[in-house]
């Protein structure tokens, strides 16, 4: 899948939205110019909505899962329309299935032979998980023995603040939860915060 055209390459993790702010939410991310929406499945809901987000998402949006452990997790959100795979974990079978539903795959990685294993089941994306433990130094050394191009995206504890740093040590693109998302936010505050978070990427 081509990520050229998404010029905010950054993941809002909707961990524990409830499907009647669901709307809302989307909108206001969508507003802010994100384009990428996980909707971890590990809580109640949350295939209803990452449904109702899909529904209503731009043209150029991705919509999905995330927390995504098992192969019925990858069919529950291809068959639901999700068209994102995340996970916190490396399993070879579950991203090659991922894959072959169609789905984006940014499967978790915290090492560099899991980060090898990943790519060859076929992920697009590596998600370094727990980003707060391997930190942008990590990443950089991670960077510099994966195949050129290799797209990485921290997740975990990462702040508008950091940005800069995460994205001069080779980050493409990060995950962001509950700096951004907690669930019965304001609608104003999530505001606030997406847009925070686009201004320092664009800014870094």
């Amino acid at each position: 899948m081509n990520l050229d055209r998404i010029d905010l390459p950054l993941v809002a993790i909707l961990r524990g939205l409830d499907p009647a702010d669901a709307a809302a939410v989307g909108r206001t991310l969508f507003d802010a110019g994100f384009r990428l929406i996980e909707v971890p499945l590990n809580r109640p809901g949350a295939l209803e909505a990452m449904g109702i987000i899909r529904d209503l998402a731009p043209p150029d949006a991705l919509v999905g899962g995330g927390t995504m452990l098992t192969l019925a997790d990858v069919d529950a959100v291809a068959d639901a329309g999700g068209r994102i795979f995340v996970a916190p974990n490396c399993d070879p079978a579950v991203i090659a299935h991922a894959r072959e539903r169609g789905l984006l795959c940014a499967p978790g990685v915290a090492t560099p032979s899991e980060a090898f294993a990943a790519l060859a089941a076929g992920a697009h994306i590596l998600k370094l998980f727990p980003a707060e433990t391997i930190g942008p130094a990590g990443l950089k050394a991670m960077k510099s023995v994966l195949p050129e191009g290799t797209p990485l995206w921290p997740v975990g504890g990462v702040a508008p603040e950091q940005i800069g740093a995460w994205k001069a040590a080779g980050a493409t693109g990060a995950g962001i939860g509950s700096q951004l998302f907690t669930p019965g936010v304001a609608p104003a505050e999530l505001a606030r915060r997406a847009q925070a978070f686009a201004k320092a990427w664009q800014a870094a």
